[in-house]
């Protein structure tokens, strides 16, 4: 039987392989169904997938099991798959949201994998709101890595929607392994191939000691230097993503469009991957303050960086590892920004400095005290070699087709261990990059708001560098309607209607019908205008000659009408006959009257500068 040893990196994640800490990643990908389509198309669609018995790798291979303890594990190829087993269908009470397809894919996730079967499973999902349905398929980290799964997705689809009708099932895309569907076994090696392949290693591992060393060398002085922006393993504090974890998934999904990070990122001399650790980091930094657990000293972000050639289609892991400050002890999104993309140009220099043929052992020696704290147990009880793990995986740029339903976002969903209850991975799709928020459910409640925080960072840091015109930010947004609820002559006019109502009420205590009504519209935002002491002196004599004709007008109508009109006329010639205490009245409420009135004028300039 054909066997293919595992490189030290895969077989790290069988080591730490446990019920708290199951080791593999998955994707979910949501659909539209064709317009087309008939009432039984996803049950034709699960029927044909469980009758679908071609395999290609990594889809049939299995661990080997080793009856020496110590001995590096091997796939094999497995012929003899139980699809009843690996496929399964899922429902959602119609019409089935985010937060219930959240809720279910955590469950799933939570689920470690049968490790005597090929490490794999796929759920397909129906009960979607907007005609949708979703597909749902994990793999063990040691026969995946992110890119990998990008090129198992682009292998079973198509971009052109009226060949996807033809296409065969995930796991039969592509070429079958080699040794399918036959029992065979290399020849073994002679004693001489042994020995050649033994010292061509030992020369590679001795060769690349001095370039390893000078790269650890240069950590140890970032260390001394506090002007060095090199972040380096386990300079990081503790917080309440670094602790213990259980079994129990939560998942939590976002989704921006490409070319608004792109305009950010220009704008602010970095890169997309820079704006997205900003978001991650103003995220982090809201949802920690409002627990009370925000560290002073920045979170920093595990970066895994694929190491993978163009033409290289293995399955496998091909990474090695950056790490970079988040920027969460810096309030301003701009500066947040700056001190992220100093970061990340520092770490990826030290890395493009390293040979080729040094980046694996590079990466085992970086990886070596995470993978040993995973394995001795003391994980989560010290401090993290770094805070949080953050990828940004590309992926296809142009719309995909699987059976001629469209794929309208596709969610990475990754793995959390101990001393790092959260992890956050981006893919981007045919212009738009979707974030897959992955963390352990009895750590971080409320996980679901760090997707809706990253949206604010994105519209803050639109607003700092594109102009409040571009996307101002939704606390910005309420404060000015709040600003600009008033029109502008009200607010000029508001402390001339007090000072004209108490006036009233002290030298006129039995105001007459017409004049309430005159107040009453006085009193409409719009109506009243900002006077003069002499123009509103002017316009009260008016007034006050004008009711006479009032009074003419309104004695030809009816009785009852002109008895109530009698009394307004009584009243306003009472009034008038005291003509000497009206300057003296008048006086006492305009010193009142600019008392309270000056605190709201200033009270609505702090407001519409804020």
């Amino acid at each position: 039987m054909t066997t293919k040893t595992l490189n030290p990196l895969d077989a790290s994640w069988l080591m730490v392989e446990s019920r708290d800490t199951p080791m593999h990643v998955g994707g979910l990908l949501r659909f539209s169904l064709p317009a087309d389509a008939a009432p039984d198309y996803l049950r034709r669609l699960m029927a044909d997938f469980r009758s679908s018995r071609k395999f290609t790798a990594p889809w049939n291979q299995r661990l080997r099991v080793t009856s020496l303890k110590g001995l590096m594990p091997a796939w094999e190829v497995e012929s003899d798959i139980d699809l009843e087993h690996h496929v399964r269908h899922s429902a959602l009470p119609k019409p089935g949201g985010e937060r219930e397809l959240g809720q279910l894919i955590a469950r799933l996730h939570s689920q470690p994998l049968d490790l005597t079967r090929p490490p794999w499973e796929c759920n397909l999902i129906e009960g979607l709101a907007n005609n949708e349905f979703a597909l749902y398929v994990k793999m063990h980290h040691s026969l995946v890595d992110g890119i990998g799964g990008i090129k198992l997705l682009e292998r079973a689809m198509t971009g052109d929607e009226k060949s996807s009708r033809k296409l065969p099932a995930f796991w039969s895309a592509g070429a079958p392994a080699k040794g399918a569907g036959r029992r065979s076994r290399k020849p073994a090696p002679t004693p001489a191939q042994v020995i050649a392949g033994v010292a061509d290693m030992v020369r590679e591992q001795v060769g690349s000691l001095p370039d390893i060393a000078r790269a650890f060398g240069s950590m140890i002085g970032a260390l001394r230097n506090k002007e060095e922006t090199l972040q380096v393993p386990f300079d990081t504090p503790t917080s309440i993503i670094n602790g213990r974890i259980h079994g129990a998934r939560r998942f939590a999904t976002q989704r921006f469009e490409l070319a608004r990070l792109k305009k950010l990122a220009d704008a602010g001399g970095a890169t997309v991957n820079d704006v997205v650790l900003a978001l991650c980091g103003g995220a982090l930094r809201r949802f920690l303050v409002e627990l009370g657990e925000l560290p002073d000293k920045p979170l920093t972000a595990g970066i895994p960086v694929s190491v993978r050639p163009k033409d290289d289609e293995g399955m496998g892991n091909a990474i090695t590892f950056i790490i970079s400050t988040l920027g969460t002890d810096i309030d301003d999104p701009r500066e947040r920004l700056e001190a992220i993309t100093a970061s990340t140009r520092r770490a990826k220099t030290h890395v493009q400095n390293l040979p080729k043929k040094a980046m694996t052992q590079y990466t085992m020696l970086l990886m070596a005290p995470y993978m040993l704290s995973l394995l001795s147990g003391v994980g989560g009880r010290t401090r993290p070699m770094f805070n949080i793990t953050i990828s940004n995986v590309p992926g296809p740029d142009k719309p995909l087709y699987y059976r001629g339903a469209r794929l309208e976002a596709a969610y990475p969903v990754s793995l959390v261990t101990h001393g790092q209850a959260l992890n956050i991975t981006c893919q981007s799709y045919a212009g738009n990059l979707a974030f897959g928020f992955t963390g352990c459910r009895d750590t971080l409640p409320h996980m679901q708001r760090l997707a809706t925080y990253t949206g604010k960072a994105l519209e803050e840091l639109e607003t700092l560098l594109l102009g409040a015109s571009q996307k101002p930010a939704p606390v910005r947004k309420s404060r000015a309607k709040k600003a600009a609820a008033p029109a502008p002559l009200a607010k000029a006019t508001q402390p001339a209607r007090k000072r004209s109502t108490k006036a009233a009420s002290k030298v006129e205590p039995a105001a007459s019908a017409e004049s309430a009504v005159a107040k009453a519209d006085a009193a409409k935002p719009g109506k009243v205008t900002a006077k003069p002491k002499a123009a509103a002196a002017a316009d009260a004599a008016k007034t006050d000659a004008a009711k006479p004709k009032t009074v003419k007008r309104k004695a030809t109508r009816p009785k009852p009408t002109t008895a109530k009109a009698e009394k307004p006329k009584a009243a306003t010639r009472k009034a008038a006959a005291k003509p000497t205490p009206k300057p003296k009245a008048a006086k006492a409420p305009r010193k009142k009257a600019a008392k309270t009135t000056a605190s709201p004028v200033a009270v609505k300039a702090a407001d519409t500068a804020s």
